[in-house]
């Protein structure tokens, strides 16, 4: 059976499905895919039609009508919350006369984290997901399909179907088998070890730092992270991405998969960063602040995840996206990959030939920028 005899059928969202067999279509190792985080956005009222990302979810049943292949998507009639930038392609194909949006988006929303979008563990499966793709473009007048952040595992898959391959880079910090953090900090150059050591010193004066997970997590603990998260989101967004009630219920679905770190003064939380713990990663996604201390955001975020994943022997930090000043904290550039289909054969060839110098020039950064590393030559 070929990729497009395969039936497929795309769902209300993924709170309409059986957690049990999203879950195991989706496996253990992100946490950005699970039941439980995808439809906390939904019914939080994050990811919804009314904020431009209506749950579209494409599905294929086995033979025994179980789930057998899940794609997390979204029709959106916008380009915020991606972290791949497509707003060029979408004024260019305005400007000729194209209607952009509605696009189709396979992604996890205002979610940077690189995974997996085709989501089953039957192989043969993933390319009736992509082929299901393009099937909902085409029969909804849409002007393209964008899987964003997938697992690179994925790239030939869709590069094989046709679609256009998109690269770019994010810092992580690898753990080498480290018992401390002082075994990092002992690989890298003398300058950037005493570097760092003064600046975390002078970063947590007079503070205090707490991490808190499971069921120790409280409403008290979301109310303060989420006067934090506000203050980000206002000044990089405009207004924050997620709503109130995502964070608590986060907290009820999967508190053991959750990590705040808190920076307290006198007993209070002044700022904070929430972390969400995988199979063999953890991974920073949103920090804030009520009060400005210099180098705070780079203990709370870089330095406290170091040491908690070397605590929890996880094989790396994945601190979300952009951010070069990550590289002299250890964190090492890696790419990440983006797959995008467009109907237009105008848009498609304008874009591929854009993407060709792209991916040149990023990995042509990536090279330049692993030479400026702060661990020690030779």
């Amino acid at each position: 059976m070929t990729a497009r005899q395969i039936a497929a059928r795309v769902g209300e969202g993924v709170a309409a499905f059986d957690p049990v067999e999203w879950d195991r279509c989706a496996g253990p190792d992100n946490p950005f895919t699970t039941h439980a985080f995808l439809s906390a956005l939904e019914e939080s009222g994050s990811a919804t039609a009314a904020a431009g990302w209506q749950p579209v979810p494409i599905a294929i049943d086995g033979a025994d009508g179980r789930l057998a292949a899940v794609m997390p998507a979204y029709a959106k009639s916008h380009s915020q919350g991606e972290y791949v930038f497509d707003h060029a392609w979408a004024d260019a194909f305005e400007r000729a006369g194209g209607r952009y949006y509605p696009k189709l988006q396979i992604a996890v929303p205002f979610t940077p984290v690189p995974g997996r979008r085709l989501l089953t563990d039957e192989p043969s499966l993933a390319p009736g997901l992509i082929a299901a793709a393009e099937e909902l473009v085409r029969q909804n007048g849409l002007s393209s399909a964008h899987a964003t952040f997938i697992a690179p595992s994925e790239a030939p898959l869709f590069e094989r179907a046709g679609w256009l391959i998109r690269v770019d880079s994010q810092f992580h910090w690898h753990n080498d088998r480290y018992g401390c953090f002082d075994d990092f900090l002992a690989t890298l150059s003398s300058r950037k070890r005493k570097a760092i050591r003064k600046e975390r010193i002078a970063a947590l004066e007079g503070l205090t730092v707490e991490h808190v997970t499971g069921g120790a997590i409280a409403e008290r603990h979301w109310d303060a992270f989420w006067t934090f998260y506000q203050d980000t989101g206002a000044r990089k967004w405009g207004r924050p991405y997620l709503t109130r009630s995502f964070f608590s219920l986060l907290g009820q679905k999967m508190a053991d998969r959750l990590l705040l770190i808190l920076a307290i003064r006198d007993g209070k939380p002044i700022a904070g960063a929430l972390n969400l713990v995988g199979a063999d990663a953890l991974y920073g996604r949103y920090w804030g602040t009520i009060e400005e201390v210099p180098n705070l955001h780079f203990e709370i975020c870089y330095y406290q995840a170091i040491e908690a994943a070397i605590a929890r022997g996880l094989k790396r930090v994945e601190a979300g996206a952009q951010g070069g000043h990550k590289l002299s904290r250890g964190y090492r550039p890696v790419p990440t990959f983006s797959a995008h289909y467009l109907a237009h054969s105008g848009l498609r060839k304008a874009v591929a030939e854009y993407l060709s110098h792209e991916r040149a020039a990023v990995a042509h950064e990536i090279r330049a920028l692993e030479e400026m590393t702060p661990f020690k030559k030779g």
